[in-house]
């Protein structure tokens, strides 16, 4: 091996090798950490999305446009926050269904409109 060429120059002329068997091959994990994020389609982050805002207008009050603008923001903010900091696809998919249960299995917020203050159902 010539001086300064790495263990992955000896392995780029090894024919029907891709890159990422190379790097498993050597030990370099980083190609393959984000890789993940490459194989989710846009619209697959769109419906998953979509199901969050779902469960947020579930059980978070809110009232007219705005109200569901922000509960947008949320479930936007909240979907990129884990897309950004999973490991991989599995891991993305675990956090945000855990967090989905959680709120699903929290009672839903009681409508103030339904009750008065002595706590009687209109």
């Amino acid at each position: 091996m010539a001086s300064g060429a790495g263990p992955s120059s000896s392995l780029q002329n090894i024919p029907n090798m891709s890159s990422v068997q190379q790097n498993q091959l050597i030990g370099d994990t980083s190609m393959e950490l984000d890789d993940w994020r490459d194989h989710l389609q846009s619209d697959s982050r769109e419906r998953i999305k979509y199901k969050i805002l779902d469960t947020l207008k579930r059980h978070l009050p809110y009232s007219g446009d705005e109200g569901l603008q922000e509960l947008r923001k949320i479930a936007e903010r909240f979907e990129e926050k884990i897309y950004a900091a999973a490991t991989s696809q599995s891991d993305y998919l675990r956090k945000i269904s855990l967090k989905m249960l959680t709120m699903e299995t929290r009672p839903q917020y009681p409508n103030p409109m339904l009750s008065n203050s002595d706590g009687v159902s209109l």
